[in-house]
Parts: C-alpha cells; sequence; structure tokens
C-alpha cells in the first residue's frame, strides 16, 4: 500500500490509529468483524480502535475512503502492524484474516484440513448465497415504491436459503443434529457461524414473520445458542452504536 493511504479528509481516528483499527457501521456485515474481535479480545487480549461511520450518508463513497476500500463498503480492517499498513476489505477476508493472525490456537477455526474446509464452505455459502438475498428483500420491503416481483422472489430465496441451513443444523441426512455449522460431530462454534448468525438473527427486520421462522427450529436454537455468549452480545451492543 503507498504513501497515499490517506488524504487530508481521512479522519484523525483513522490516521493516527496503532495496531489493528476497524472502521464501521452496526449493521450485519459490521457485526461480523465487530463480535470477532470481541471473541478474540476474550481468549488472547486483542486490541484494536474503532471507528464508526455513518453509510446512510454516503461517507463510505467518499475518497478517503475509496482508498481503503475501493468497493465503499464497511466494514474494513485497517492493520498497523505491518509497513505500510495493510487493509482489508470484504468480511469473510476480514474474518479469514483475523483468524490467521491473532487465531494462534485455533479456537474460531480448525486444525484438521476437511473441518476447514467444511468452515470455508458454509462461511461463503452464507457471503454469496445468503446475505444477498436477505439483503435484496430488506431493500425491496422498505422500498417506499412497492415491487411484488421482487419482493416475493427474494423473499422466496431467503427462505430457502434458510433451509440449507437448517439441513445442516437437523442433522437431515446424518442423523446427527448439530450445535455448529462446521466441525465433526455436533461441529464448533467458528467463524462459519460468525459470518453468518449477525444476519440471519434479524430475519424479522426484513419481514420473515415469527411464525414463518417456525419452520427452521434448529436454526432459531442456533440463533439463541449464539446470542447468550458475552462476546456476541459485546459486539453488536452500545460500543458500536452512534454517538449523539
Amino acid at each position: 500500500m503507498s504513501h497515499s493511504l490517506y488524504t487530508d479528509e481521512t479522519p484523525a481516528s483513522v490516521k493516527e490509529a496503532k495496531g489493528l483499527h476497524l472502521i464501521t457501521q452496526n449493521t450485519p456485515n459490521g457485526k461480523k468483524v465487530q463480535i470477532f474481535l470481541e471473541e478474540l479480545k476474550d481468549i488472547y487480549g486483542t486490541e484494536w480502535t474503532t471507528t464508526l461511520i455513518n453509510i446512510a450518508t454516503n461517507e463510505q463513497k467518499k475518497d478517503w475512503f475509496l482508498r481503503l476500500n475501493p468497493n465503499g463498503r464497511i466494514p474494513v480492517i485497517i492493520d498497523n502492524t505491518q509497513s505500510p499498513p495493510f487493509t482489508v476489505m470484504e468480511t469473510s477476508a476480514e474474518l479469514l484474516y483475523l483468524l490467521k493472525k491473532e487465531d494462534k490456537d485455533d479456537k474460531f477455526g480448525f486444525t484438521d484440513e476437511l473441518e476447514r474446509s467444511q468452515a470455508l464452505q458454509w462461511l461463503f455459502f452464507w457471503h454469496g448465497s445468503g446475505a444477498p438475498y436477505q439483503g435484496q428483500t430488506g431493500h425491496f420491503v422498505r422500498l417506499n415504491e412497492k415491487i411484488p416481483y421482487a419482493i416475493e422472489r427474494y423473499r422466496n430465496e431467503t427462505l430457502r436459503v434458510y433451509g440449507v441451513l437448517e439441513i445442516q443444523l437437523s442433522g437431515k441426512f446424518t442423523g446427527e443434529p448439530r450445535d455448529y455449522l462446521a466441525g465433526n460431530g455436533k461441529g464448533k462454534y467458528s467463524v462459519a457461524d460468525i459470518g453468518t448468525w449477525p444476519w440471519v438473527q434479524g430475519y424479522a427486520n426484513v419481514g420473515i414473520t415469527e411464525e414463518e421462522a417456525k419452520q427452521f427450529p434448529h436454526l432459531l436454537k442456533w440463533i439463541a445458542r449464539i446470542a447468550e455468549r458475552p462476546a456476541v452480545q459485546r459486539g453488536i451492543g452500545k460500543a458500536y452504536q452512534p454517538k449523539n
């Protein structure tokens, strides 16, 4: 990364940061990395600083931000332990970067190659097949001018991918229900879950009713199980709420 990483417009909290720095907002994507950093803090004492922005004002489309992530999306990690500072975009890539850099004991990953592959499969499944559908459902549900076809299409696809998660967690084809998405036996809480949970737990925000959600009982138990973790509660909590 060149010396032109920062400009006069770059917030001081970003330019002056040391170590790991996170630029985020408390959205489903932001929550993924927020939660993982909080989990790493509990295990290893991982430290980082945070800059909160408001994407509703298109701050992420400004030149200072696009230098860090040309895609103009949050969150972004800046690793100031590298020289020059190294930036990481895309939430799944960010989770995997932190996994390799900070999780030396693979508490949230796997040493077994097949289990690791399984975690990657489920992480990428949600990144490519889950979040886009649920995100579009939310967009069209909130649009003032309703487009029934779009709402129905993305809503049905969201329910379909919930069904895929339900198959995995229920053990429908293995005969053994699971607690988590990846790993042998009942599975292990990992980046696969961290990369999926912040979206799925917000199903009501895109108009999925409680009655509809009942068709995914193992998924609902998974949502509740992860919600109880202290690091998860902090990762979506007041530290990441906008300061008035």
